[in-house]
């Protein structure tokens, strides 16, 4: 793996007020690795790379990987819980692992959802090279739309080498995919590849049009069923990063972090010194914000 220029942003929330960039070899952990118990092996270091930055790296072995890479500055850039859901034991199991909550809320909004397209929910599900044109088109219109793509840039991709993977995957019987109509009209989507026996939640949007309504929690909720009665594979995959549907759906997790190890350069050394210092401000402006109630000003400035 060779280093690739990405930036360390200085973020508050979905906006990003500036970054830092540092050439960095990205060493993802898949679902398996953070299960698995084991360091990730890194490659050696090209002459004009900065660093590692380790993603999903299980919290229990930051300090052992730390030691292992003696001499580095390490730096931890973000905590989460790595969500996942056993797909193996059938829907009636993986409904009972729900919390009472969970399951209420979901069914209610799944019912008002229905209840706008004729009484039955209107999801359907794609998976051949045929079904997948069809889906492309109608998640392309969503995506379009959503906070996703317009702020973070995230949405369904539509270039040439998705597109091509897409029809690659779907031949070899390895991509799932879902669509949500609410009144005929195209309101969610959720794209899932599968690598091994694992789906991954990799693309998920829904119309803002119909936020109030939570159509990307019913529709994933649809496709949890969808999978469990399917067969055959083992897990879902919530990928890094947290929320609050994800805590809904899955049956399991793993407290990770996003780990950055760089050369012990001057430069590198002020770099983590200005992420560090631009992190604990966001984290005392948000304790403050959480103490003195000030959560209608905060998302007043977010949106201005």
């Amino acid at each position: 793996m060779s280093a690739v220029p990405l930036p360390l942003r200085f973020q508050v929330g979905a906006r990003t007020l500036g970054a830092i960039r540092r050439n960095l070899v990205r060493v993802p952990l898949d679902l398996a690795d953070v299960l698995g118990g084991r360091l990730p092996l890194l490659p050696a270091l090209e002459p004009n790379a900065d660093g590692y930055q380790i993603t999903s790296l299980p919290e229990d072995r930051r300090e052992a990987m730390e030691y292992v890479c003696g001499g580095m500055v390490a730096f931890v850039r973000q905590r989460y819980v790595r969500y996942h859901a056993d797909l193996s034991n059938g829907y009636d199991a993986y409904l009972a692992s729900l919390s009472g909550n969970t399951r209420g809320g979901l069914k209610r909004k799944t019912k008002r959802i229905a209840g706008l397209s004729g009484g039955t929910l209107d999801v359907r599900s794609f998976r051949t090279p045929s079904e997948m044109t069809e889906f492309h088109a109608i998640a392309r219109g969503i995506s379009a739309r959503t906070y996703q793509e317009k702020l973070l840039g995230s949405g369904l991709p539509e270039d040439a080498a998705f597109v091509r993977r897409m029809y690659e995957l779907a031949a070899a019987d390895r991509v799932r995919a879902w669509l949500l109509r609410i009144g005929n009209t195209p309101a969610a989507y959720l794209y899932c590849p599968i690598h091994d026996d694992t789906v991954i939640y990799q693309y998920v949007g829904h119309d803002p049009a119909f936020a109030d309504l939570s159509p990307g929690s019913v529709l994933h909720f649809a496709a949890m069923k969808d999978l469990q009665d399917e067969g055959g594979l083992a897990r879902f995959d919530f990928t890094e990063g947290e929320g609050q549907h994800k805590r809904q759906l899955a049956t399991g997790g793993t407290a990770c972090v996003d780990l950055l190890l760089l050369r012990p350069s001057f430069a590198n050394h002020a770099t983590t010194f200005a992420l560090g210092t631009f992190d604990r401000g966001i984290a005392s402006a948000k304790a403050a914000v959480r103490k003195y109630g000030l959560g209608d000003l905060a998302r007043k400035i977010r949106r201005a």
